[in-house]
């Protein structure tokens, strides 16, 4: 039987280290209960009319998930009336903050002109433009309401252009609800032909794509595991290019989540062209929005003036509000100044939150690109889903209810994503959160165990 202390005030200890993890996380989430009776109530309401009062999975956790009431600039509050730094930025979306007024003030001039237009705009065609010119590998471009619709649209052009149907996917990846393969090949996938590769293991997917050759018809990848956020090998990323060339597959660059960590997407950065590439997010003003584009010739295949082009449809694919905020957005807030500045914010934010970490030799790290990161509690260095997997999920636990406690909003995974309205104060804010965090666990947060 373990050892166990007694406290000044009565509580119970335990001397061993799991032990004492797993009393801390367990007050940890005592507190997160006792200071938000008001999300409480509403995620039980929620429940009676939506399974586990969820409609977003990502969003859920134990014991329940705060519920959020309005936001400005940076900052949430939460139906208790707490106040946080929004480090989540919607996953990436939110990259402009909460009504930002520059896309607040063209949402409603669209909202004025008449939102359900039944037709062709010229808003559609701008837009397009504005995207087409920021990469270069999109020559032509279609808009759909998601990434996870980009995605699928995006696979059925590579396998009507190939006559092929194996697709080269890998282990960690997310290209949408129906296309997750963060635990292998998910039972709610769309039915493709998959072959699911190990991320950043060039050797073993060469010999993938040597073995199936003949039959594939697409390699379909993120430049950053947004899971994670595990930046793929620049070596490894060309290697997929130059075997999609010599076997006659199409390279599809997943950049829904990249995109914002250069002017031109991770694709600029490392200049290396994909066949197709797949967008969405902040693109759209941070309205729902979604875009497939690439080659010439692989985008005419849904050129409704020429016989037999291949169809697609979506009712909201050209709504003028997403239109409007996107051009709003793209041409007025983000700015290629703007994204350099946020992404260098980001990589000085990395390197002071890991210096902690190391000083203190904790088992916490921070992975990722420029505005985009991911905390993790595995203390080996991280190249893969595997080694992230060697993580302490107790330990992951405890850093995310104080974090919270502390005023900082992140994803329940660690994921981060900076918005354009965090300045100076607010990154020196997670940065003594974090460091408040590891000076007070130093005895669950230190030393090398790993699960």
């Amino acid at each position: 039987m373990d050892e166990v202390v007694t406290n000044s005030v009565g509580d119970v200890r335990a001397t061993d280290p799991a032990d004492a993890l797993t009393c801390a996380l367990a007050e940890e989430i005592s507190a997160y209960v006792a200071r938000n009776p008001r999300s409480r109530d509403r995620f039980a309401e929620a429940t009676s009319v939506m399974p586990g009062g969820n409609t977003r999975t990502v969003l859920y956790y134990e014991p329940f998930p705060l519920s959020i009431v309005h936001g400005r600039g940076c900052r949430l509050w939460d139906a208790d009336e707490h106040e946080y730094i929004d480090f989540l930025g919607e996953f990436t979306a939110g990259i402009y903050g909460h009504s930002d007024p520059v896309i607040r003030s063209a949402v409603d001039t669209a909202f004025e002109r008449g939102v359900n237009l039944s037709g062709h705009t010229h808003l559609e065609a701008q837009l397009a433009s504005i995207i087409c010119s920021r990469f270069p590998s999109v020559d032509l471009i279609r808009f759909t309401n998601s990434g996870t619709e980009a995605n699928l649209m995006a696979l059925a052009a590579a396998t009507v252009f190939t006559g092929r149907r194996k697709i080269l996917v890998f282990e960690g990846g997310y290209h949408g609800g129906v296309l997750n393969f963060s635990s292998g090949n998910a039972v709610v996938n769309v039915p493709h032909d998959f072959i699911v590769g190990a991320y950043n293991d060039l050797d073993r997917s060469l010999r993938l794509i040597e073995t199936h050759r003949h039959q594939l018809a697409a390699i379909l990848v993120e430049p950053m595991l947004g899971s994670g956020c595990i930046p793929a090998d620049a070596d490894f990323l060309r290697g997929l290019r130059d075997a999609a060339t010599r076997h006659g597959a199409l390279l599809i660059f997943d950049e829904v989540m990249t995109s914002r960590l250069s002017y031109g997407g991770r694709q600029q950065t490392l200049n290396i062209t994909p066949d197709l590439t797949t967008l969405g997010k902040y693109l759209g003003g941070g309205m729902s929005f979604g875009a497939f584009g690439g080659r010439r010739d692989l985008m005419a295949q849904f050129d409704p003036r020429v016989a037999g082009a291949l169809a697609h449809a979506g009712t909201f694919n050209n709504n003028v509000v997403t239109m409007s905020a996107g051009i709003a957005g793209l041409t007025q807030v983000l700015t290629a100044d703007a994204i350099e500045a946020i992404n260098a914010r980001g990589d000085r934010l990395r390197t002071r939150l890991n210096a902690v970490c190391h000083e203190r030799g904790a088992r916490l790290q921070f992975t990722g690109l420029g505005s985009l990161m991911s905390a993790h509690t595995a203390d080996r260095p991280i190249r893969t889903p595997v080694d992230a997997a060697h993580g302490d999920a107790h330990l992951n636990g405890l850093f995310f209810f104080d974090m919270l406690r502390r005023g900082v909003y992140m994803a329940r995974r660690g994921f981060m994503a900076l918005s354009l309205p965090i300045g100076d104060a607010e990154v020196d804010h997670l940065v003594e959160a974090v460091v408040g965090f590891l000076d007070t666990r130093r005895d669950v947060a230190l030393g090398t165990r790993t699960i």
